[in-house]
């Protein structure tokens, strides 16, 4: 990624828990975009650049996802599953960041492929850290192919 902007989707509904995303990715530059979509299909008709999404050039594809599970219009699980099926999507790093612990929950998330499974700490410092520290391992440290 060596010179390409890192591109973040959040897919979020939560407008406090989206601010708080955004802002702890911006503080750490951590991402150059953030796309935020707040409910399931939007966030699904821009991965299939449907829409007003159709141009490539104004649509491209993010270097990971940040995927909050219980959404408006498509839920969270479903958009997993619809990203990991599709061929030209399935490798793009997809973290759930939910406030959900449910073992039905985890077990759906890694039974669609999820990369990552994390819980949103209460605290803002833990949660700024958890933020910095999964930025720097996905978009930093980690080494994928391109998309």
């Amino acid at each position: 990624m060596m010179g390409e902007p890192v591109i973040v989707m959040l897919v979020e509904d939560n407008a406090d828990h989206a601010e708080l995303v955004i802002r702890t990715l911006e503080d750490h530059r951590i991402a150059n975009k953030i796309q935020h979509f707040r409910d399931g299909q939007s966030a699904l008709d821009y991965l299939f650049r449907k829409k007003e999404y159709e141009d490539p050039a104004s649509s491209p594809r993010p270097h990971m996802i940040l995927l909050d599970l219980r959404l408006p219009r498509v839920d969270g699980l479903e958009v997993l599953r619809i990203i990991k099926e599709e061929n030209t999507l399935k490798n793009i790093p997809v973290i759930v960041l939910t406030t959900s612990e449910a073992e039905k929950d985890v077990a759906q998330a890694y039974g669609h492929h999820v990369n990552s499974y994390l819980v949103k700490p209460v605290g803002f410092e833990e949660f700024s850290k958890l933020m910095q520290d999964l930025g720097f391992y996905w978009l930093g440290w980690n080494t994928h192919p391109r998309i």
